[in-house]
């Protein structure tokens, strides 16, 4: 049978040997190392040839999200496998841009903790879309409008979101009536209002802020 090979990390012995235990007793599934802290996880875990990471996410030095970052590049074959013992939205979204294949529980069941890297171990995700749907959301209702676009006039709202599209100053022009010098001024007061610099900036900016308020 195939071995599926797995490397823990949490800071907490106690816990570390109740899932080696675990695991251990299982036909399928076999530990190749452990650590208790960021730093070591950074060091072992490419050496071990681990298929699956199964991390904590609070750590004395660090967390295991972030080892989840780094191992991106240092051991791109690994899966992670958050695991934490609470249920947090901004950590399952760090989880999430950090490239883990699953966010879990501690007090999920042994059974099912088995069954998650599993899963993972086979290159599927236990981040479902609908939950990364809803924590997403969740996030950009935290997150306030930009007020530097209140400052804007309405013409040039008008003109940053067809910058934002990509038009020239003279396709803004057509598109909205103007003269192209008219168009360049707006362009001028709205880069000052909302303090960037050049048109390629205000395209990511305005790219961002309709991306987090699509309304």
């Amino acid at each position: 049978m195939p071995q599926i090979r797995v490397f823990l990390l949490d800071d907490h012995e106690v816990v570390r040997q109740g899932l080696l235990r675990l695991l251990e007793s299982t036909a399928d599934i076999t530990v190749v190392g452990e650590a208790a802290t960021a730093q070591e996880a950074l060091v072992r875990i490419p050496r071990s040839e681990a298929d699956v990471a199964l991390l904590d996410v609070r750590l004395p030095d660090g967390s295991g999200i972030e080892v989840c970052r780094e191992l991106a590049s240092l051991a791109p074959s690994v899966r992670c496998l958050m695991l934490t013992s609470y249920e947090d939205d901004e950590a399952l979204l760090a989880a999430i841009t950090a490239g883990a294949a699953g966010y879990v529980l501690k007090e999920i069941r042994g059974s099912q903790l088995l069954d998650s890297i599993r899963l993972v171990a086979s290159g599927k995700s236990l981040l479902d879309a609908a939950t990364t749907q809803r924590v997403l959301a969740r996030v950009r209702e935290t997150q306030q409008r930009d007020p530097r676009l209140d400052l804007l006039t309405t013409q040039e709202s008008a003109v940053l979101d067809l910058i934002g599209e990509g038009l020239s100053n003279r396709e803004i022009a057509e598109r909205m009536f103007l003269a192209e010098k008219t168009v360049k001024n707006y362009i001028s007061s709205l880069l000052a209002k909302i303090e960037v610099r050049g048109r390629t900036q205000a395209a990511l900016f305005i790219t961002e802020q309709n991306r987090l308020h699509p309304e």
